[in-house]
């Protein structure tokens, strides 16, 4: 390569850097569709692309559903299937290749079970094997899968909660099912109490598993061997000066310019009922709210590293999910779902491990756990539900660069047809309902309504509009998942005949 070609080259490369850097410092999240499921809430989300086909998984109370998105983040039903003993939720849930087949496995917390599930080729699910929990197990109230593949085979690591806490590990064998390898029960050294997540890092060809331990207020790192055995390397305890690790729940990682680091979340032990006796330390600390960094060293050991804590311009209370969203030039954009903010919140980690809030969108619904980043093309989506009942939704978000909205509103327009047989007390109540919306959603700037009174013969037979104002989307998001406005839909759509909804920004 000339001179003169290099220096076009790295010009080109560092225009392409900064470009990506003032991107990720403005990235915004943007609602692309929303879908009912079959049951009651959704626990578990995780995703996959089989041929082509990109697939949505999202678990609730008893059912498992199967969507595919396309590319504008829009999702199309495919099917349903019945957990084990109509059980669940499917807390957990990883789709993998094994040996040229494609498995969903699936934790199903309160069967006390994991099945596997073979991809079908349009995504739908054919059970293929059960592993029930026994003594030498710890399958009770299983929560967190991780596949870790190894030279010659690939091992499923199973982590439980709340009556028989520990690690175990099983081979995956070719047709789905599985052979227990070894199980490690939880005890004072190690965080296996309640392993609401888990991450692998790769150093020197040699495998390393991170766990949170949610009970026990802690982390830790095991070496994984071929044989898919696993033995303790170290565990780091939560403190009031430097980490947070109270109720540690979320665990993902990411390799940065050569260092490999291991982000920790937590949902504090405050933020559960006292009285239910959930809690098995009761001497915690309340120090804050913070998103933990650990970097690995060349034994695969945890070390502190970072801590990006809770303010007023963070939405960090809570935090139940973290996903990668995407990585470029030793940058990382992460996206953290919290229960108590009911918020997803976007961060940057930079080379150094340092993390750094970018922009939130409040959901109007809290993530328990149900929160997944997929890729299409070029393009990054997340997939979010809820644990909340009866909230019944699946929800799409692209994440793009920001749009500047500033001195803007939005302008939320409905426009309804009544059918014939609906009585007049019917739509009057109906209508009733959808007005006192202002007074129980906080997040309703203006509302105004009223019936019909062209006489142009353009209506299409619609008969009452409704425009309700937004200061942002945040405001927005509120009002459409807000309980109020669901519990109005379940009860008075049935006398809905036909509907039009069209947003637009405008002046304020």
């Amino acid at each position: 390569m000339t001179r003169l070609k290099t220096k076009i080259f790295f010009i080109a490369l560092l225009t392409v850097q900064m470009c990506f850097a003032q991107i990720s410092d403005n990235l915004m999240l943007y609602r692309k569709d929303f879908k009912h499921i079959s049951g009651q809430n959704t626990v578990s989300v995780t995703s996959y692309e089989k041929n082509g086909l990109h697939l949505v998984y999202a678990g609730g109370e008893g059912d498992l559903d199967v969507f595919s998105l396309n590319n504008e983040g829009k999702l199309t039903p495919i099917s349903k299937h019945e957990l084990y003993k109509q059980k669940g939720p499917s807390r957990g849930m990883v789709a993998d290749k094994i040996n040229g087949t494609d498995f969903l496995f699936v934790a199903n917390k309160y069967g006390n079970v994991i099945e596997t599930f073979k991809i079908l080729d349009n995504g739908s699910l054919e059970r293929v094997s059960l592993v029930e929990d026994t003594e030498q197990t710890f399958l009770a109230v299983a929560i967190t899968l991780q596949v870790i593949h190894m030279k010659k085979a690939s091992y499923l690591f199973i982590g439980g909660l709340e009556k028989k806490p520990g690690l175990s590990s099983f081979k995956i064998e070719d047709n789905g099912k599985l052979t227990h390898v070894q199980s490690m029960k939880d005890d004072e050294k190690i965080h296996t109490d309640g392993i609401i997540g888990m991450f692998t890092h790769t150093i020197k060809g040699k495998t390393y598993l991170y766990t949170g331990g949610f009970q026990d207020n802690g982390v830790s790192s095991f070496r994984v061997f071929e044989n898919g055995t696993f033995k303790n390397i170290n565990n780091i305890d939560d403190n009031n000066t430097d980490r947070y690790l109270t109720g540690a729940y979320p665990v993902t990682g990411v390799t940065l310019g050569g260092n490999k680091y291991v982000v920790v979340g937590h949902r504090h032990h405050k933020y559960y009922d006292p009285k239910a006796n959930f809690i098995k330390k009761k001497d915690f600390v309340y120090h804050g709210d913070g998103v933990s960094v650990f970097k690995i060293n060349h034994k695969g050991a945890l070390i502190p590293h970072f801590v990006l804590k809770d303010n007023e311009k963070t939405k960090l209370q809570g935090q139940t999910r973290i996903e990668i969203v995407s990585t470029y030039n030793n940058e990382a954009v992460l996206a953290v779902g919290t229960r108590d903010d009911a918020s997803i919140q976007l961060l940057k980690l930079n080379q150094e491990g340092v993390l750094s809030p970018i922009n939130y969108l409040e959901t109007g619904f809290s993530i328990y756990y149900g929160l997944r980043s997929h890729k299409i093309g070029s393009d990054n989506f997340l997939i979010a539900g809820s644990d909340q009942f009866n909230f019944g939704n699946l929800v799409t978000y692209k994440i793009a660069p920001k749009i500047d909205r500033e001195n803007k509103v939005i302008k939320h327009i409905v426009h309804l047809k009544y059918k014939d047989e609906a009585t007049k007390t019917q739509v009057d109540q109906a209508v009733k309902a959808f007005v006192s919306l202002k007074n129980e959603i906080p997040s309703v700037k203006k509302f105004e309504w009223g019936e019909n009174d062209s006489t142009e013969g353009h209506t299409k037979g619609l008969t009452h509009t409704f425009v309700i104002t937004f200061k942002d989307e945040n405001a927005r998001e509120q009002y459409l998942f807000h309980k109020a406005h669901l519990e109005l839909l379940k009860k008075y759509a049935p006398f809905f005949d036909d509907a039009v909804v069209m947003d637009y920004w405008t002046e304020e």
